[in-house]
């Protein structure tokens, strides 16, 4: 008796399992999919082979746009960064404005579709002396001593992590040398 209904369970589970009911379209297929697609459309990012005609270029589409006062681009491998200078009076969203005026006359440019476009004053003072010391022929040092200045300015001071000065007076002329300097 036991044998019968262990294999009359067996016999229905194995019926079950093979009596799945045939769907149209399990897949669909390329040809009848009428969902939208679309294309790609952003511009390649253009290889830069001539940097320097590249920031000129990109520094003269920037100076264009009214409101900015100068403009400055480094261009490092096959990226861009241009800082514009505008009126220190300028609200925060005029500000703004400018530089997604800027990045406006970019997007239609094949080179400055891909640039970075800041109105920091002081990255743009950075860019500058960047710009400046690659055309002096130091393009590693000028990095590295700009990249070293703003990684400075980021990094924050915490004051648990000051240590006291120790000031000892000077046997010699009365005054206190600081000797932790």
């Amino acid at each position: 008796m036991c044998r019968w209904l262990v294999s009359a369970v067996v016999l229905c589970l194995l019926a079950t399992g093979c009596g799945t009911v045939a769907r149209n379209e399990t897949s669909p297929s390329p040809q009848n999919d009428q969902r939208v697609r679309a294309q790609q459309t952003a511009p390649r990012k253009e290889v830069i082979s001539n940097p320097k005609k590249v920031a000129a270029h990109l520094e003269s589409l920037a100076k264009h746009v009214p409101g900015v006062k100068s403009a400055h681009c480094v261009v490092f491998q096959n990226t861009a960064i241009v800082g514009i200078n505008v009126d220190g009076k300028l609200e925060r969203a005029e500000v703004g404005t400018i530089k997604y005026a800027v990045a406006e006359a970019f997007r239609k440019d094949k080179y400055g579709i891909n640039a970075v476009v800041t109105a920091d004053i002081d990255l743009s003072n950075r860019l500058r002396e960047m710009r400046n010391d690659f055309q002096r022929g130091r393009p590693i040092a000028g990095f590295a001593e700009e990249l070293a200045d703003i990684i400075g300015r980021i990094v924050p001071q915490m004051p648990r992590d000051t240590k006291p000065r120790n000031t000892e007076p000077d046997t010699r002329t009365g005054t206190k040398i600081n000797k932790s300097l």
